[in-house]
């Protein structure tokens, strides 16, 4: 699931879905995020992450539009410039035609690909949704890196092992990875969104805060159906444009769909040759290293100076061994000369992990650290690897939104916080927490749970 601004963004597990979370954000390059909190970027800094599809009213349909400001509070997302834009939504798709006509396709599939559109005013909603509460990260993993999931996981690469072959062949890319990937943002075929993309992307390219991005993803959209890779009914995707069993966005499919088995067309939503080599593809480009991990979970030392575990501070691992940084069991680093940097998304009281080149990678394809972690782990899980050998701080309560955003406000009085409060945790939120453990003399990891909240409203 890049942000918003790269490429697409994806729609995460049904299991998700199952527990009535809406995660309102988005992913990659494969991902739109939209700024959005959602259950990973609440959780990291990743500004966007995967949106399920919105849940269903009572009779099956999806809810209507609420007509409420969007809680941006973007000029183009009150109710008023969202009814304005709507209104004027025929004409604005008609505009886009000399566009089209740029991008070769004929006049006659344009028409006949935006006959009868209308504008999905719910996706409104979902562009600015905020969720009250979120997912601790371990409960996050437990969900997505499930037993059932892991099984038919094996099933998948069993079923399709000659794709997997070929495509680890011809890209390098780990075949163990792919099928996370595939599993993580579907659920292996069976959740991959129901909504029209070419309706989807028309509706946000006319109305609402990111219109020129759209403008893109829905002419790519139509380029896909005028080249005839896809039909109509394959392009059903998230709320914001991602389809198939990988979530390409349309731009993120025109960059890396590739032809996996020569048939003349690029078909990544029921073709699994199609559908693993362009994920592979996808990957390869971004920077994957062939033989390379995504990385090491490590057991963190007592007095661990927490300012370094910072995506800027990359060091080779024999130097993070040095620092006292072990592996679970002992077990030596097979390249220790590669650089990682140092991932704490538990704070002192949980396990760390060491991030190589290829998490960034995964990175690439959908921003937040936890869905990151979520695949790196499923696909070492598949390969037949262990559980995480440490255990989480599964005692610490998630604040609320409420409460994220008092500690900020709290932060921001004290001199340590200088951005707007949110309620969505970032980097900076981060920084600022650092800065007041520090005051107080406790580790400084960043991490907010309510003991720390407590501590800044008695000072």
């Amino acid at each position: 699931m890049r942000a918003m601004g790269t490429s697409r963004i994806k729609l995460f597990s049904a299991s998700l879905i199952a527990l009535g979370l809406l995660l309102p954000g988005s992913t990659q390059a494969q991902s739109a995020g939209n700024g959005l909190t959602n259950l990973i970027d609440s959780i990291f800094s990743g500004p966007n992450a995967t949106p399920p599809q919105a849940a269903t009213g009572q009779d099956g349909a999806a809810p209507p539009w609420s007509g409420e400001d969007g809680a941006s509070g973007h000029p183009l997302m009150t109710a008023a410039a969202i009814r304005q834009a709507a209104s004027d939504f025929p004409n604005c798709v008609a505009a886009m035609w000399p566009d089209a006509a740029r991008r070769n396709i004929s006049q006659e599939n344009f028409e006949r690909f935006t006959a009868g559109l209308t504008p999905d005013l719910r996706i409104m909603d979902l562009m600015d949704s905020q969720p009250e509460f979120t997912k601790a990260i371990w409960d996050y993993l437990d969900i997505l890196v499930s037993d059932t999931r892991l099984a038919k996981g094996r099933e998948i690469l069993a079923k399709y092992k000659p794709q997997f072959d070929a495509t680890e062949k011809a890209y390098g890319v780990d075949r163990y990875i792919i099928a996370a990937i595939w599993g993580i943002e579907s659920n292996y075929s069976t959740q991959m969104g129901d909504r029209n993309v070419v309706q989807s992307t028309a509706t946000l390219a006319c109305i609402g805060r990111r219109q020129a991005y759209f403008k893109d993803e829905f002419l790519s959209a139509l380029e896909i159906l005028n080249r005839g890779d896809l039909r109509p009914e394959q392009m059903r995707g998230s709320w914001a444009g991602a389809f198939g069993p990988t979530q390409f966005m349309p731009t993120a499919f025109k960059r890396y769909a590739v032809d996996g088995d020569g048939d003349g067309r690029r078909d990544v939503v029921d073709n699994p040759s199609d559908l693993i080599a362009s994920t592979a593809n996808n990957l390869k480009k971004d920077g994957w290293q062939t033989g390379a991990s995504w990385g090491y979970e490590v057991v963190l030392p007592k007095g661990l100076n927490y300012m370094l575990a910072d995506r800027a501070k990359a060091m080779p691992l024999s130097q993070w061994e040095h620092l006292g940084l072990k592996r679970p069991g002992g077990q030596p680093f097979p390249r220790p000369s590669d650089k990682a940097y140092l991932l704490a998304p538990a704070g002192s009281e949980g396990p760390g992990f060491l991030m190589l080149q290829n998490f960034r990678v995964i990175m690439k394809y959908n921003p937040a650290e936890a869905y990151a972690l979520a695949i790196g782990h499923f696909a070492d899980r598949l390969r037949g690897g262990q559980p995480f050998a440490q255990p989480w701080p599964r005692q610490e309560r998630v604040l609320s939104r409420a409460e994220r955003l008092e500690l900020q406000q709290l932060l921001a009085q004290r001199g340590f916080y200088k951005g707007t409060p949110d309620g969505q945790f970032g980097g900076q939120t981060r920084e600022a927490l650092r800065g007041f453990q520090v005051s107080i003399g406790a580790p400084a990891d960043g991490f907010a749970t309510a003991e720390v909240l407590e501590r800044l409203r008695a000072r």
